[in-house]
Order: C-alpha cells, then structure tokens, then sequence
C-alpha cells in the first residue's frame, strides 16, 4: 500500500471514536468507484496490516457484518 494511502487511512482512523467500523468507511471518498478486484485486494491489504499492528488500537475481529469484515478501534 502506498505511503500516501497509509497516511490517510491512519488520519481517517484516528478521527473515529472507538467501536467497530468496516473498511470502507476510513478509506473515503472514491470507493464505491473501484472495481471489485481492487477493493478486495485494498481490503486484504489492510486486514493483513491490522493483523501486523500497523494500526496501533485497531484489531480484526474475526467477523463478517453486511458483506465487510468488522473492525474494532479501542483507543
């Protein structure tokens, strides 16, 4: 993922308060406009980087939710 990318998805981040939120919700405006390949990969990128602890405070809970996996910011 490129370095401009993670920047903005860690500002998006810590914009948020703490509770669950589904990736597309941090990555903004232009998602919807992606295909569907880049959107899976995008989101296995960051599930990948959450598992590693590139987001500090934010974990993968295991679940799925209205076809996106869940994410849990706790900080």
């Amino acid at each position: 993922m490129q370095a401009e990318r993670l920047t903005a998805l860690k500002n998006a981040i810590a914009a948020l308060k703490p509770g669950e939120f589904h990736f597309p919700q941090i990555y903004g405006a232009g998602w919807n406009e992606l295909y569907m390949g880049d959107k899976v990969k995008l989101g296995r990128e960051f599930m990948n980087l959450v598992r590693k602890g590139a987001f500090p405070g934010v974990e993968d809970t295991g679940r799925k939710r209205t076809g996106g996996r869940v994410y849990l910011k706790s900080r």
